[in-house]
């Protein structure tokens, strides 16, 4: 799933925004970011547009996991 996310700007206020989409309506979200950028260069007060993505069958949790004492990580490339 998507999330698109920006703020607007009314009378010195700021005031946040979100608009939810499906997981397989990337392009869609990317086109309606573009349109707010748009309006951004036009001048019009919408601030901070952004995207987030989750997946819906995430297996894990999200983030930092706990390692145990035998995680041993080495960096290959140098």
């Amino acid at each position: 799933m998507y999330m698109v996310y920006w703020t607007t700007v009314e009378n010195g206020e700021h005031k946040p925004h979100s608009k939810l989409y499906d997981t397989s309506a990337m392009v869609q979200a990317m086109n309606f970011m573009e349109q707010l950028r748009a309006r951004q260069r036009a001048g019009e007060a919408v601030r901070f547009v952004t995207m987030s993505s989750e997946h819906p069958d995430l297996v894990g949790h999200p983030g930092v996991d706990v390692v145990g004492p035998d995680y041993n990580w080495k960096k290959r490339r140098r």
